[in-house]
């Protein structure tokens, strides 16, 4: 088998640049999809049930986006077409999500904002695993860890361009921050603008500077990594399922603690803080103390996003050393904390504090059960493979969907903080499972 060139800084920048753009629509969408929602009409507790459409679409679409990029070759080449799809729908998404007067004679507005969250997940989704496997693709072994370590970045400067948009248009360009009921911000609506695009062009820069290999050089490159197939194994997913390689379902308990708490933290920080920090009462989406605790939550969500970018920019020489299991471990353990700290802190800017172990573990999550996987797939089976691990990741979305809000009315009494210290306990047993069960493979 010929060994993978090297690729160069740049190389491997471009081959994530389109990350950036989608993790910046990925990043709104987090930030202000609740308090859309929740302008619309929906309920507090029920927002994690319009959540629950993010989880069913990874379930559904990226084990088939994995398996069909594996099978697909074309003059774009084999990840890139995936991409570029994914990229086009997302972007109408957002352009479609904060205007529901444009379908309102039709469905209710909350039924329209349901209807483009499901578009944009879906779409989301499309672009998220073909990036995955297209690093893994391209990088030889010594460069594996670099390669998800700069895609982190990108990711997080992506998230911290989306979370702060909203703030910036408010406070620095004066754009409105409130609006009447049943409708959204101007300053929601501009960020959801300024967003689709830089997503489009940031995904059409990664199309236009990334060559794939082409079939004759990917073979050569990964023949030794092959497997055989059995008949029909290609086409039968619970065949491809059960082959899996066991450390897939070692880190998937890793990632149901860890997925469970940040899918709590993108519901409920926005309510947490505007009760725990600004006093609002439960059920106020309308005020102008609301309206200005989610911009700061925003901000908060873009500041965790540089933490985790200027933390990604050590974590290749942190997992060299320490190993890629130690490094998950510790992060995820610096991320709890961070939860648990927002129940002490009681003024807005403490929370800044809180988003730096917050941030660590976001970098970590993104870039470590990736590094830890990459070599322990067969390398014909990659986009299948990283598909199907996406399940992990979604799972524990819908169980925390389905049971977050009954959590929040009956055990919590609408006291939305509370959420976020079962986050920091989530996150904490995820650090303690990585440790326990996850064994690095050995080169």
């Amino acid at each position: 088998m010929a060994k993978k060139p090297k690729l160069s800084f740049w190389q491997i920048w471009n081959l994530s640049f389109g990350f950036l753009g989608v993790q910046a629509g990925f990043a709104l969408q987090n930030a202000n999809v609740s308090r859309i929602l929740s302008n619309y009409g929906a309920d507090l507790h029920h927002l994690s049930f319009f959540w629950l459409v993010a989880p069913i679409m990874g379930l559904i679409i990226q084990p088939w986006v994995g398996a069909a990029s594996d099978r697909t070759w074309n003059r774009m080449g084999r990840r890139k077409p995936f991409i570029f799809g994914g990229a086009i729908a997302a972007t109408l998404g957002m352009f479609f999500m904060p205007n529901s007067q444009i379908a309102v004679a039709i469905i209710p507005a909350v039924a329209f904002g349901a209807i483009m969250l499901a578009l944009m997940d879906a779409s989301f989704n499309v672009t998220f695993q073909p990036f995955r496997s297209l690093v893994a693709d391209m990088t030889p072994e010594e460069q594996t860890n670099t390669g998800y370590s700069i895609q982190t970045l990108l990711i997080n400067l992506g998230a911290v361009i989306g979370s702060f948009l909203p703030f910036v248009l408010t406070n620095v360009l004066g754009v409105e921050n409130t609006a009447s009921e049943g409708k959204v911000p101007p300053s929601v609506v501009w960020s959801f603008y300024i967003g689709g695009s830089i997503l489009l062009v940031s995904v059409l820069w990664t199309v236009f500077t990334t060559k794939e290999y082409n079939p004759d050089e990917f073979k050569r490159y990964n023949q030794a990594e092959e497997t055989p197939l059995k008949d029909g194994e290609r086409k039968n997913f619970w065949q491809t399922l059960i082959s899996m390689p066991g450390i897939m379902g070692k880190l998937a308990i890793v990632q149901f603690f860890s997925w469970f708490a940040l899918f709590a933290m993108w519901v409920y920080t926005t309510p947490a803080v505007a009760q725990h920090i600004w006093g609002t009462a439960i059920g106020d989406s309308a005020s102008p103390e609301y309206n200005e605790a989610a911009n700061w939550v925003g901000v908060l969500f873009g500041l965790y996003s540089v933490f985790a970018a200027i933390f990604a920019i050590f974590l290749d020489k942190i997992a060299n050393r320490l190993g890629r299991v130690k490094t998950y471990s510790l992060s995820l353990l610096m991320g709890g904390l961070g939860y648990l700290s927002m129940y002490v802190l009681s003024d807005q800017y403490a929370l800044i504090l809180s988003m730096v172990g917050v941030g660590i573990a976001w970098a970590a999550i993104l870039a470590m059960p990736y590094a830890i996987l990459a070599r322990s797939l067969p390398a014909d089976r990659m986009g299948v493979y990283m598909g199907i691990f996406n399940i992990t990741v979604v799972v524990p979305q819908i169980v925390s969907g389905l049971l977050l809000g009954t959590i929040l009315k009956f055990v919590f009494h609408e006291k939305a903080i509370y959420m976020i210290v079962l986050a920091g306990i989530s996150m904490l047993l995820a650090s303690a499972s990585a440790i326990l069960f996850v064994k690095e493979k050995k080169f």
